[in-house]
């Protein structure tokens, strides 16, 4: 069911890429600057741990492999 509404679109390097650079952005708000700026991770964070991303979706963009047609 939440395939049909966020369907997976982002490969293995781009989803670990979004936790990291989302865990750095967060981390921004306890150390270093101390801005509110830092929550602005939460969006790369959690995109990359669903592996869907709605910009993706919009502009029909894949950075995963497709997937084989099953027939059975």
């Amino acid at each position: 069911m939440l395939d049909k509404i966020l369907p997976k679109n982002e490969g293995t390097l781009d989803r670990a890429l979004r936790v990291l650079v989302g865990i750095a952005l967060i981390l921004l708000v306890f150390v270093g600057p101390k801005t509110l700026w830092g929550l602005v991770g939460i969006v790369p964070l959690a995109t990359g741990l669903l592996g869907s991303c709605p910009l993706y979706t919009l502009f029909g963009l894949r950075t995963c492999p497709m997937e084989k047609n099953k027939t059975t």
